[in-house]
């Protein structure tokens, strides 16, 4: 749950890299990143009901080559609560900034387009770090999450 009182400012996007909202991006590219971070991946038309039942979905793209370095995708019930899926990010040594990268939009849209919402996210532990400095906190008053796999 995130805490409403981080200010962060937002990671910078490296030159090399194109942040895309509600972009058509292959099914298989998605399920390839969440293959590599060790996540579950998704039957393709679960995934594309997903997608289209998602509020948004953000991905961090490489410009030259299209690859997807960085997913997440977001849900509401347009009143109160706002939940952060499938947040992951391509392994390595940037990996932490691209997930901050992809929260912080998340957030900042969030933010502005369904003020009030407490946000949520279920998420690997390699992105706590990031996590963490967009302000969440790991089960806030001791509530833990239950979730739905795909």
């Amino acid at each position: 749950m995130l805490g409403l009182n981080s200010a962060n400012k937002c990671p910078q996007i490296p030159e090399d890299f194109v942040l895309l909202r509600n972009e058509k991006v292959s099914l298989r590219k998605i399920n390839r990143l969440l293959a590599r971070c060790n996540q579950d991946t998704h039957q393709p038309r679960k995934l594309e009901l997903a997608l289209k039942s998602s509020d948004f979905y953000l991905t961090l793209l490489h410009k030259t080559s299209e690859n997807l370095v960085s997913f997440v995708r977001v849900t509401s019930d347009k009143g109160l609560n706002a939940n952060l899926w499938d947040l992951v990010a391509e392994p390595g040594d940037q990996q932490e900034k691209y997930i901050s990268i992809v929260v912080f939009k998340a957030i900042e849209i969030i933010r502005r387009e369904l003020p009030g919402c407490s946000i949520s996210v279920a998420a690997p532990l390699i992105s706590i770090s990031a996590l963490k400095a967009n302000g969440f906190l790991l089960d806030p008053n001791g509530i833990k999450t239950m979730g739905f796999r795909l």
